[in-house]
C-alpha cells in the first residue's frame, strides 16, 4: 500500500501543472473572446435571387437597408421573394445567416476541463499528505 502512495504523489503533482498551466489561460482567453464578441439580432427580411445566389435584404436596428448576397446557389425557380428571418451581427451586419448563430465554447469548455484536473489533482496531493 505505501508503495502505491508513493507513485501517487508525483503523478498528482504532474497532473495539477498538467491542468493549471493551460487550464487557467484558456478560462482568460474564453473571457477575452465572450467580452469581445457582438450581439446577433434577428429581423424580418426578404430573400431574392441575383447573378445565379441567393440574396437577403432587410432594415437594421439603425434603420440602414442591408443588402447582402449569401454563398447559397439560386435554383431556378425555388427562390420565393418571400419573408425570411434574417440573423445578422450588429457589429458587422454583413455577416448574416437564415439560421441561428451558434456559438461554439470550445475554448472555454477546455479550459474548464483542464482547470478542473488541476484542482482535483491538487485537492488528491493535500489528502495523500494526511496517509
Amino acid at each position: 500500500m505505501a508503495g502505491s502512495l508513493d507513485v501517487l504523489g508525483p503523478i498528482l503533482e504532474m497532473m495539477t501543472w498538467v491542468g493549471f498551466i493551460p487550464g487557467v489561460p484558456l478560462l482568460i482567453s474564453a473571457w477575452v473572446i465572450a467580452r469581445q464578441r457582438c450581439v446577433w439580432a434577428t429581423a424580418d427580411g426578404e430573400q431574392f435571387a441575383a447573378g445565379g445566389f441567393l440574396g437577403v435584404q432587410w432594415v437594421d436596428q439603425a434603420n440602414e437597408e442591408q443588402k447582402v448576397l449569401l454563398d447559397i446557389p439560386a435554383r431556378e425557380g425555388s427562390v420565393d421573394p418571400g419573408a425570411v428571418l434574417v440573423h445578422y451581427d450588429v457589429c458587422h451586419p454583413s455577416r448574416c445567416s437564415l439560421q441561428a448563430p451558434r456559438h461554439d465554447n470550445t475554448v472555454l469548455i477546455l479550459g474548464w476541463i483542464l482547470t478542473g484536473v488541476g484542482i482535483a489533482s491538487t485537492v488528491g496531493g493535500f489528502v495523500l499528505l494526511l496517509f
